[in-house]
């Protein structure tokens, strides 16, 4: 490592646990429902809205704020209600005990909602590793990877970039952490090594070994 300890920026969904089993699949119908009932279109068209702007912003709701002016805060409301979400989650029973052999400062920096994320890391026993979580609220909206929602952060905790390690899922993210001058972490299944990429790994568990490399 550096001789300065890093700070640690974490996405959560599908990083930080898994959403892909259970809670992703209910967002996207929550979501393709908000949008049939506020767009007035049919199931079809509004999953090709959702997909679209999914695609074109990094998440569905800047997309539906920049070109249908809905509410970010109602959508986000309605589109993320989980009664039963402890039962829902997916997570490593070892990732507080991981969390806690890396040293330095730890963010998490979601697109998520900040009542779900703080449920999330609530659940997952792991709320009291990290000093701070940078919700798409904080974020003034702007989610990754627009480059607002990182300069945002990295202003407001007073952060050089080259400090920072960010943990991640999502390449388009990485990629604009590496062009701020982040260390970047993929945490994906995938064999190939992007040039955006300095580590890749397949468990967020295997992190704490490959210190030496960030």
């Amino acid at each position: 490592m550096r001789a300065s300890a890093p700070v640690w920026l974490f996405d959560l969904d599908n990083t930080l646990h898994d959403a892909s089993p259970h809670i992703f699949p209910q967002i996207n119908r929550s979501m393709v429902a908000y949008i049939r009932q506020h767009l007035g279109v049919d199931e079809e068209e509004a999953t090709r809205i959702r997909q679209d702007y999914w695609q074109r912003y990094g998440a569905t709701l800047l997309g539906l704020m920049r070109h249908h002016a809905i509410d970010p805060k109602h959508f986000l409301w309605h589109t993320h209600q989980f009664p039963d979400l402890k039962r829902m989650l997916v997570f490593e029973r070892a990732l507080k005990a991981m969390l806690g052999r890396l040293p330095g400062r730890k963010i998490v920096f979601s697109n998520a909602p900040l009542r779900y994320s703080e449920a999330v890391l609530e659940m997952t026993g792991v709320h009291r590793c990290f000093d701070a979580i940078y919700s798409v609220e904080r974020l003034r909206f702007q989610p990754k990877p627009a480059v607002a929602g990182f300069r945002h952060l990295l202003r407001s905790e007073r952060l050089n970039a080259q400090r920072c390690i960010m943990v991640e899922d999502t390449l388009p993210n990485l990629r604009t952490a590496k062009r701020l001058g982040m260390r970047t972490v993929w945490v994906s299944a995938e064999t190939r090594q992007p040039a955006s990429v300095d580590v890749r790994l397949v468990s967020i568990l295997d992190l704490p070994r490959h210190l030496a490399r960030l």
